[in-house]
């Protein structure tokens, strides 16, 4: 068996405004990792045996994207840069992920992939001399859909 490499797991994020089409923008350009992390909620007890028990009830999922660079004519810059200048938020900030899974499988539908609910936080912008940069994180809801994904449409289609 071989390693897969980092760039088959693929992450796109819906760039469009709020209300349009969906527009898929591939994460990864000028990133040199994108780990969405699951920050579990664990819960653990010790009884008078000494027995440890662990219950893990959910998980609080995010994602930083940093550096992102600002490049004129994308759609994701102009999302961001919307909830910059207006101020946006609460259903304004929503888009949704879908991860892609290059290493398995194609078919006339697409790679198996899995579109998640996110918010949208730009956590600043400006940057320094290498350009201006929007760094933003996600914020992941918990609301998934499996299906697949068209890699030349970008279209994702529910099982």
């Amino acid at each position: 068996m071989a390693k897969i490499e980092r760039k088959y797991l693929a992450h796109f994020i819906n760039a469009a405004q709020p209300g349009q089409e969906a527009e898929y923008e591939r994460l990864g350009k000028d990133l040199e990792e994108f780990s969405p992390e699951l920050s579990a909620q664990v819960e653990t007890r010790k009884n008078i045996l000494g027995q440890t028990s662990v219950v893990i009830s959910g998980y609080e999922k995010t994602a930083a994207v940093e550096p992102f660079y600002a490049v004129a004519g994308s759609s994701l810059f102009d999302r961001l840069q919307a909830i910059i200048d207006d101020g946006k938020v609460l259903e304004e900030l929503k888009a949704d992920v879908v991860e892609v899974k290059l290493w398995e499988e194609e078919t006339e539908a697409g790679f198996p992939a899995i579109l998640e609910e996110v918010y949208i936080e730009v956590t600043s912008y400006g940057g320094d001399t290498t350009g201006y940069q929007i760094p933003f994180t996600l914020h992941y809801t918990g609301s998934k859909v499996k299906g697949r994904f068209q890699l030349e449409s970008r279209i994702f289609t529910a099982d």
